[in-house]
């Protein structure tokens, strides 16, 4: 198989999906590997790394793309990369085309077949997904906590509090990866974590994080409530490929204090918070309603080196299983695939 590993160019991604490493070993397995001139340098990766591994280094995207059979990537196929992409193609990345309707009806027209890594399963667990996600919530915490402070606009407060003070409220609505990893951040901070799953086997696992942390089902009026309270609100919802639901309306938004601060890592999916927007690092919040909100689509992209790594470990058994020509009887993989030959495959995008 050729493999392209292109430089990322989403707004401020520095991420690479595969370190030398793991370039190493799929050489070793006999595959090609063609790298794009400096796409590991924000991750701390070289060229040199790269050629060391066994990859060749391609200075364009067009190059690149030209080359290769299988393109790796980590974020989503950005305008101009969608004029390189060919019917021939697998493309292996994160996509979300549930929110996005045009990127889909552009990878429609190209004909490849387009395997997003939210979708490829693994015991009823999404494991692509997961690290992200686990990095996400924990950024979540780290970003809110800073816009809190009052030179960021926020409410000024610390959110463990201190002897005399009052704690910081932390409302996060999911308990899976990203939203564990939210709490278990912000329970360590010190705050008082209130979190929503539907789930009852997660709740224990989560009480667990802390005696600063409690669960509760779902429920309107509570949810209602708990916004209306809390400091900081993390949006952590997922339905996988589906478009996430509006848990959070914007009448509710209305009722936080001024200076509270939103941060919805379900936004890749549409956000889960009615007033949620998709930003970028470069410019990446808002205030709606005296309100702060962080929409940031690739969060995990601000800590590059520790996402790439996480990231590569858990890819590199699914590209060696996509070399193989029988790729699709591994049934996880499979379920990834959300468009081919012009039709939407996934159930839940269509």
């Amino acid at each position: 198989m050729k493999i392209g590993i292109p430089r990322e160019i989403k707004t401020l991604e520095g991420r690479i999906a595969l370190t030398p490493a793991a370039v190493k070993e799929l050489v070793n397995q006999n595959q090609q590997v063609y790298v794009e001139q400096d796409a590991g340098v924000l991750s701390g990766y070289t060229d040199d790394e790269y050629i060391s591994a066994g990859a060749t280094v391609h200075q364009s995207a067009r190059a690149l793309y030209d080359a290769a059979e299988l393109i790796v990537k980590v974020k989503e196929p950005q305008s101009v990369e969608l004029g390189y992409l060919r019917q021939d193609h697998i493309l292996f990345s994160f996509l979300h085309l549930a929110a996005a309707p045009e990127l889909t009806k552009s990878l429609l027209e190209i004909g490849l077949t387009a395997i997003a890594f939210e979708t490829v399963t693994a015991d009823k667990h999404l494991p692509l997904l997961a690290p992200m996600s686990d990095i996400a919530g924990r950024i979540a915490v780290q970003v809110g906590s800073h816009l809190l402070h009052q030179p960021s606009g926020g409410r000024g407060i610390l959110l463990g509090g201190v002897a005399g003070s009052n704690k910081g409220n932390v409302v996060v609505l999911g308990g899976g990866t990203a939203g564990s990893g939210a709490t278990q951040v912000a329970a360590a901070l010190g705050a008082n974590v209130l979190v929503f799953d539907p789930n009852e086997a997660k709740h224990e696992k989560l009480k667990a994080m802390g005696p600063n942390v409690s669960v509760k089902k779902p429920d309107d009026s509570e949810i209602a409530e708990a916004v209306k309270k809390a400091d900081l609100l993390i949006g952590a919802v997922l339905i996988p490929g589906a478009i996430a639901p509006h848990l959070v309306s914007a009448e509710q938004v209305k009722s936080m204090k001024a200076g509270s601060v939103i941060i919805d890592i379900s936004v890749d999916q549409g956000g889960c918070i009615e007033t949620t927007r998709p930003t970028t690092y470069e410019n990446p919040t808002f205030v709606w309603e005296e309100v702060i909100h962080f929409g940031v689509t690739n969060m995990p992209g601000a800590v590059p080196r520790t996402s790439t790594q996480a990231l590569s470990a858990a890819l590199l058994p699914y590209v060696l299983e996509l070399c193989d020509e029988n790729w699709r009887s591994n049934a996880g993989l499979s379920m990834g695939v959300n468009v081919e030959n012009g039709a939407i495959i996934l159930p839940a995008l269509s």
